[in-house]
């Protein structure tokens, strides 16, 4: 097996991912939500418990030659999720047919029943490969890497989708404490790094995007065993290529709650929307956490999370812009640290925190607070992308002049997703539920 954190996932990784599956899925969603939709543009909680397992036994099947795990119709319902575009909702990539009626659904049991089949399915395959049954190859190791990639995503989908519910349906993690707000907030103020500058200066200079990672290698006879040490990614990540970024200021921490608020008070009153990751009630406003909503004076220095259209009108408000997918990538390359540093990434908290970048001390190294970043890059192709054949559209899907390139790690991001550099995310520009905020750029 690999010997890299980006290559083929161990069997330990993957129990480890289906407990924190099992939990979100079968202890934060109690049974009056499975057929609840907690964002109108996504589907009903039900969908994606069946998905993900229906989405890891089809691609196992297809690279192993094999059949389907019975029921075999669960590919006609549970093959693929929607992303219908924000502004028509109508127009949506190809996507599964799912049931009307909640009655012609398949019952929970029966899907979890089909999901212990096809973990078991997964399990026998890896006793396989240590047993020498059979021989890792490229287009195996892929398969595995993108399913438990494919899941981790997914945990964090259903969590955004989650908290639009806190106190109104779903269930707080089971087993976690409740923070205690106002002590959190007490030490945040004594540890969180000063500024004697609000932002810093970098380039001009050039930097690489992307590794080599090509899928059109698999197959390839002196690359099709060529597994271990292999870093593997999604197919929008290959091949590296070298940008040029002029000189730019850029600010040392994201646009945070209390920041927005202001701006959202102020001059941005009619023009910007109220963020999903705030609720109002009584005329007060409050930041939503997987615990029940908390004050804004306790999450003010929280990132705020909303959509890249508002983000930006903030921006262009302080005399700046959102950064490129290159800025923003040399940002994270000089200061952000990753996981294996304590950034706020992979269930250390289940919140945010106040972002930690630009203290002295440290050489301005620090964490963003544990959420993604939008990019003013638009998701698109480029010269050497090679279209994933595992999971058709992955990418091609969403080149339509509707989605930005996200950058970074939310606090639920699983740390494999987490630590690559040259992962990339990609969100509508107007959509507004995702664990995302942004930092202002101004030119130089």
């Amino acid at each position: 097996m690999s010997i890299t954190p980006f290559g083929v996932p161990t069997l330990f990784e993957w129990r480890d991912l289906w407990a924190a599956w099992d939990l979100v899925t079968l202890e934060m969603i109690p049974p009056i939500m499975l057929h609840q939709k907690p964002i109108d543009l996504r589907h009903k909680c039900l969908f994606y418990i069946g998905h993900i397992p229906t989405f890891l036994d089809m691609l196992m099947s297809k690279a192993l030659g094999e059949s389907n795990t019975e029921p075999k119709n669960f590919t006609v319902i549970f093959e693929r999720g929607i992303d219908p575009h924000v502004d028509e909702p109508d127009h949506c990539h190809s996507h599964s047919e799912v049931p009307e009626a909640d009655e012609d659904w398949p019952t929970l049991e029966d899907i979890l029943g089909f999901c212990d089949r096809v973990r078991e399915r997964l399990v026998r395959l890896y006793d396989d490969l240590e047993s020498g049954k059979r021989i890792i190859n490229r287009r195996v190791a892929r398969m595995l890497v993108m399913t438990f990639e494919h899941e981790g995503f997914h945990v964090e989908t259903l969590l955004y989708m989650l908290i639009q519910r806190v106190g109104s349906g779903m269930l707080s993690p089971p087993g976690f404490t409740s923070p205690i707000w106002s002590s959190l907030a007490k030490q945040w103020s004594q540890q969180t790094p000063s500024l004697s500058s609000t932002t810093t200066i970098l380039g001009p200079t050039t930097t690489i995007l992307g590794h080599y990672d090509s899928e059109a290698d698999d197959l390839l006879p002196e690359f099709m065993h060529d597994v271990e040490g292999h870093n593997f990614g999604w197919d929008n990540e290959s091949p590296p290529r070298a940008l040029w970024i002029d000189k730019f200021r850029i600010d040392w921490r994201p646009i945070s709650n209390a920041d927005f608020f202001k701006f959202w008070m102020g001059e941005g009153c009619g023009m910007v929307d109220m963020p999903k990751s705030w609720i109002g009630e009584d005329d007060v406003v409050q930041v939503r956490t997987l615990f029940g909503p908390v004050s804004m004076e306790i999450a003010k220095d929280w990132p705020v999370l909303t959509s890249y259209d508002d983000l930006k009108l903030y921006a262009r408000h302080k005399g700046g812009r959102i950064p490129t997918e290159p800025e923003l990538r040399l940002f994270f390359d000089t200061h952000e640290v990753g996981h294996g540093a304590g950034a706020n990434v992979g269930f250390r908290n289940w919140h945010p925190i106040p972002a930690t970048t630009g203290g002295d001390a440290n050489d301005g190294h620090g964490s963003n607070g544990g959420v993604w970043e939008w990019t003013s890059t638009a998701f698109a192709g480029h010269n050497g992308l090679v279209p994933t054949n595992h999971f058709t559209g992955y990418s091609t899907d969403f080149f339509d002049g509707k989605h930005q390139v996200v950058l970074g790690a939310s606090y639920v991001t699983i740390p494999r997703l987490a630590s690559r550099r040259t992962l990339r995310n990609f969100y509508q520009h107007n959509y507004p539920y995702p664990w995302v905020g942004a930092r202002v750029a101004y030119d130089l």
